[in-house]
């Protein structure tokens, strides 16, 4: 099991209070989250820059790491996905810490898919060769990040023009069910789970499958309610529009729980909605 963290915005912003100072920011749920339960078994963080993800991982603890501090402080973008790891399947190991990133996709799971024993090899087959080929680590999370690249590619979303979150959501929501549905029919009993964060930089989806999941909306710029200035240098007349998304809330804002079984859906315009998976 893992955390997660995402952010899209109108404008470029910096997260670092949220990854790092909040009053349970990622950095403080790598230690403990609200169950009590530590997740130091490595992190990552993802933004994107003229369009392109770039992602620093470490196989540590992030509360061990001065390198997660140091990259949430120059995590300045539209787009940011963070992840802290409890591992499940897979040793610990920088191939296995997440986010996994593949052309322009950014890729965070948390949970685990159950029966990826017998699961995994009947997937690999399912997914197009040269994306199988880009898999580096051995957790069931980069085994389904490929899959679902491939259900993407067969559904005729391209690899090089952003992508409708419509045709994606269709793909990420179909894919979760079915995922979850094959691990029960391989005789698991116990619950697939998966959360999930998918962007491509010009949208971010998040799926709620069985696990936490919540998420705020921000309007306008405001001054940070833990360093008490504005991350935000706007540069336009248009108004600034935010959502984060994680795993637990991370501040004092009025966050909303993602109802179980959806995805929330956070378009380019910063329009989110809120679909049954």
């Amino acid at each position: 099991m893992c955390r997660l963290y995402g952010f899209h915005a109108s404008q470029p912003t910096k997260v670092e209070c949220s990854l790092v100072y909040a009053q349970n920011a990622l950095l403080s749920q790598s230690a403990s989250d609200e169950r009590g339960l530590p997740h130091p078994d490595g992190w990552g963080i993802a933004s994107y820059q003229d369009g392109v993800p770039h992602v620093q991982r470490r196989a540590r603890a992030a509360f061990e790491d001065l390198h997660f501090g140091i990259t949430a402080e120059r995590s300045y973008a539209r787009t940011v996905v963070a992840h802290v790891r409890q591992a499940t399947v897979g040793p610990l190991a920088l191939e296995n810490t997440q986010p996994f990133v593949y052309g322009r996709w950014v890729f965070a799971h948390n949970g685990t898919l159950r029966a990826i024993d017998s699961l995994g090899p009947e997937l690999d087959a399912e997914t197009a060769p040269d994306l199988l080929a880009g898999r580096r680590g051995a957790t069931d999370s980069e085994v389904v990040f490929y899959w679902l690249l491939s259900r993407m590619r067969e559904a005729g979303i391209g690899e090089i023009e952003p992508a409708e979150p419509a045709a994606v959501s269709d793909v990420l929501s179909a894919g979760v069910s079915e995922l979850s549905e094959r691990s029960e029919a391989a005789g698991e009993t116990k619950p697939t789970r998966l959360n999930i964060i998918l962007t491509d930089g010009s949208m971010l989806l998040a799926t709620r499958w069985r696990h936490s999941l919540y998420w705020v909306a921000r309007h306008g710029i405001r001054d940070c309610e833990i360093c008490g200035i504005p991350h935000v240098h706007q540069d336009s007349d248009a108004e600034y529009e935010a959502v984060a998304v994680a795993s637990e809330p991370i501040t004092q804002e009025d966050w909303q729980g993602v109802p179980e079984a959806s995805i929330l859906a956070v378009d380019g315009q910063i329009r989110a909605t809120i679909v049954a998976a």
